[in-house]
């Protein structure tokens, strides 16, 4: 005769554990110290905040919007990490640098895969509005050395602050990808960025527009490099005196990626050009550390 099963009896004071336990179970150890660390976070918060019925279903609702919202084009889920600050705490904890290494910082939700190859000093925004900008530099090790045949990845928004990725365009729009020459140099022209708003059509918009917080990021261009035998670098430059330095809705300037735009008059420009009007200069040397 089989015996009776002795159901668990599961109280608010022990469901944590119960839960934690089940969630212990995963196959992957690092899989089941995961889940069952979020377990007990999202308890102690409910428990912190003593959570309402009315207030838990408007969050997954809300989470329902921004899955919704998100398509191959554009990544609600990343602009709420990037806005709550997660992404950037997990890029600085992930790419602790030596000392004189570029600095990372997050990718942001506009990244397109597979930019147009640019040689030297071309324009990725070529027939577009805007202060034409050279950015050229060096891309080296820590140890000073070039690094040749580095590829730059480069994007950014327009003189609108809409990115290609938020726009119905058929062809690539301000992205490409330059590669370092022999000496490592590399040159990049494009048109000198703006500041702008983050998308806040959607479900992170709606929750920011409840706040003082400001929904703008400062004038700033992509940059991802990932050269073999270094670790990956995917960061931007931010210019000097531009609007919200101080505060970018997603926590990315750091100081050492702020860069002055020197106004020039028309002339001889960095990629052995001439430019027939005003523009910019910015040079940087992208130093990356060795993997």
């Amino acid at each position: 005769m089989a015996h009776p099963v002795t159901p668990t009896v599961v109280t608010e004071d022990t469901i944590t554990d119960v839960a934690a336990e089940r969630w212990g179970t995963a196959h992957d150890p690092r899989t089941a110290e995961l889940l069952t660390s979020l377990v007990r976070h999202l308890h102690a918060f409910a428990r912190e905040t003593q959570l309402t019925e009315a207030e838990w279903m408007a969050a997954v609702r809300w989470l329902t919007e921004v899955g919704q919202i998100s398509d191959d084009k554009r990544e609600e889920f990343i602009l709420t990490s990037d806005v709550l600050g997660l992404s950037m705490l997990v890029v600085q904890q992930n790419h602790r640098f030596a000392e004189g290494a570029t600095p990372a910082t997050v990718l942001g939700p506009f990244h397109i895969e597979g930019s147009p190859e640019l040689g030297y000093g071309a324009d990725m925004s070529e027939g577009l509005p805007g202060t034409p900008l050279y950015v050229h530099g060096t891309v080296r090790s820590l140890d000073g050395s070039p690094i040749p045949g580095a590829v730059l990845d480069v994007w950014q928004a327009d003189s609108d602050g809409a990115y290609e990725s938020q726009l119905d365009v058929d062809e690539a729009r301000l992205r490409g990808k330059y590669t370092a020459r022999e000496d490592g140099t590399y040159c990049v022209r494009t048109i000198a960025p703006l500041g702008y708003a983050i998308p806040m059509d959607g479900p992170v918009g709606r929750l920011i527009s409840q706040t003082e917080i400001s929904h703008y990021r400062p004038a700033h261009v992509h940059f991802l490099l990932n050269v073999p035998g270094f670790e990956p670098l995917i960061t931007h430059l931010f210019r000097e005196g531009a609007q919200y330095l101080d505060s970018d809705v997603v926590f990315g300037v750091k100081r050492e990626l702020v860069v002055t735009f020197t106004e020039r008059e028309p002339g001889p420009t960095p990629d052995g050009g001439h430019s027939d009007v005003p523009w910019c200069e910015a040079a940087y040397d992208f130093v990356l550390q060795p993997a």
